[in-house]
């Protein structure tokens, strides 16, 4: 129902003459299915980091920018848990578990490649209650894009959106974080990037796994007439 709701309002933003001849791409979903381990074990949930999809299987750069627009919505897939998995990346990362999305712009140098600075965030949502299911969230205000730009996920506290350990994704299937370089393994370090216009090298790159969400994206319209 709340994915009815959220296409019928942004059907509603294309009727408007300001969005004549836009196109709303779903950045994420074309990729294959996956889903998370849990509530099995091992069941696997990220924490106080930011990341993005950088290939999902044949889809390489799921959740770069191509044209400039805007994003309006996200989802996230979060895994069903038990009570004692609640509890543990609770008491391992803090409560509630939480999310944003975000926009960064990677370095385009050699030598800046890791480096991600971020452009723009929307606010905070508490999923705890969402836990087993998909929610979609329309932004109070859309985060405006342009060409090359990356749409990514902070998790301030623990979300279980990730398809790693158990779900049998080939090595064509890898993300990209905010952890330090050489501390890929130490999950706990708080690398959620929430500073506007902070830099921070994305050092830590995980294969055969999926982070879990998708972003609405509504691209700008293209004049006919030959204008700007």
């Amino acid at each position: 129902m709340k994915r009815l709701v959220l296409l019928v309002c942004v059907l509603g933003m294309l009727a408007l003459p300001q969005f004549a001849s836009a196109k709303v791409v779903e950045l994420g979903a074309s990729a294959g299915p996956a889903k998370s381990n849990c509530p099995n074990d091992p069941c696997e949930a990220i924490g106080r980091v930011t990341g993005y999809q950088g290939r999902s299987g044949t889809v390489a750069n799921p959740f770069r920018i191509a044209h400039a627009g805007k994003i309006v919505a996200f989802t996230v897939t979060l895994a069903k848990l038990n009570s004692t998995q609640v509890s543990y990346f609770t008491g391992l990362y803090g409560s509630p578990p939480s999310v944003r999305l975000s926009i960064l712009r990677k370095g385009k140098a050699r030598r800046t490649r890791l480096s991600h600075r971020l452009i723009r965030q929307s606010k905070v949502y508490d999923v705890e209650h969402y836990l087993g299911s998909t929610p979609s969230f329309a932004l109070d205000t859309p985060l405006v894009v342009k060409r090359g730009y990356i749409v990514a996920i902070t998790v301030p506290t623990w979300v279980p959106s990730l398809a790693g350990a158990g779900s049998h994704l080939s090595s064509r299937n890898w993300w990209r974080s905010s952890r330090r370089k050489g501390d890929c393994r130490n999950a706990t370090q708080r690398a959620a990037q929430q500073r506007i216009r902070s830099k921070r090298d994305f050092g830590c790159t995980y294969s055969t796994a999926r982070l879990l969400y998708t972003a609405t994206y509504v691209s700008d319209p293209r004049p006919t007439d030959g204008s700007k």
